[in-house]
């Protein structure tokens, strides 16, 4: 954590509650689908694995989302909570999204984070999968933005 940057609660380690929380924390911002927005979550030098892309720091986890919000059009993120142990969090996460020809796509995956004391993540392993949908099969049909509360998750989806 730098020293002029504030924590990000929740800290770890993390109890259930704190890492639920950590969780939709996460989605919300990814849900906004702002780059410099979601980088400011990670360590100034973390680390990444999304898919087979590896990347480091802020600005490259930055120009990475602008390269894939661009393509992923009408992107939309549900995360859930898989387990939690001290500085660590499993998630379990789908979205949706278009490209630009019109051709949906939900997309399965996991993601293995570790924080800092600070509650920036400073690693982040992401292993996803591309499953090509009809406009129909649609689960995730609510306003661009924050995922509204009353939405159903992936348990309830039986994701």
């Amino acid at each position: 954590m730098s020293i002029t940057e504030a924590p990000r609660p929740p800290l770890p380690p993390f109890d259930e509650q704190a890492a639920i929380a950590k969780v939709r924390m996460a989605e919300d911002a990814w849900n906004t689908r702002d780059p410099a927005r979601v980088a400011m979550a990670y360590s100034p030098d973390s680390t990444w694995r999304n898919r087979a892309e590896f990347l480091q720091g802020r600005n490259e986890i930055a120009a990475f989302l602008q390269r894939k919000w661009a393509r992923e059009l009408d992107y939309r993120l549900i995360k859930e909570l898989w387990a939690f142990r001290e500085n660590r969090i499993a998630v379990r996460f789908c979205y949706e999204w278009h490209d630009d020809a019109g051709g949906w796509f939900r997309a399965y995956g996991n993601e293995n984070w570790a924080f800092d004391e600070g509650g920036f993540m400073r690693r982040r392993i992401a292993s996803i999968n591309d499953l090509p949908i009809r406009e129909d099969q649609r689960l995730f049909r609510w306003p661009l933005g924050r995922r509204p509360d009353d939405h159903p998750g992936l348990s309830e989806l039986g994701l």
